[in-house]
């Protein structure tokens, strides 16, 4: 089984957004057994809180189901735990290092990394623009899920 998880600031927009995402498109392809996808943030800002309005209301929109995540923070568990750690932005990837002890395993990657277009996925919470994140997010995430296959 491959272990993702998806890493941002506060776990309440684009890493649960790329959580659902992935987790949609992984049961479509019938990976559940597969794959198991979770998320987690670099500060404690939004610990215990659940996806940002703005998320959930993007997801619903484009039939995308939602769960009960609640924002957590990465610990240096996760790099043992998990397989791809995967940050939205180069600021989380700087975080991601520092926190876990840097990534001697080669498992910190970008979700754009696995595109054609390689960069930041666009933050909402400073844009407000919900549509440009699900937009790297979704492309992310495809790209993601054909490197796994």
């Amino acid at each position: 089984m491959v272990k993702i998880l998806f890493v941002c600031h506060g776990n309440i927009c684009r890493s649960t957004m790329a959580q659902y995402v992935m987790e949609d498109l992984v049961r479509k392809a019938g990976l559940e057994k597969e794959v198991f996808i979770d998320s987690a943030a670099t500060s404690t800002e939004e610990i215990g809180n659940p996806p940002h309005y703005g998320t959930r209301r993007k997801l619903r929109e484009m039939g995308v189901p939602c769960g009960d995540h609640r924002a957590r923070q990465l610990t240096r568990r996760d790099y043992a735990d998990f397989d791809l750690l995967i940050g939205m932005d180069d600021a989380n990837l700087r975080n991601m290092r520092r926190m876990l002890g840097g990534d001697p395993d080669g498992k910190l990657h970008l979700l754009l990394d696995y595109t054609d277009r390689p960069g930041a996925i666009a933050d909402p919470w400073y844009t407000g623009d919900f549509d440009a994140t699900w937009e790297d997010v979704l492309a992310g995430c495809q790209g993601l899920l054909a490197a796994l296959r």
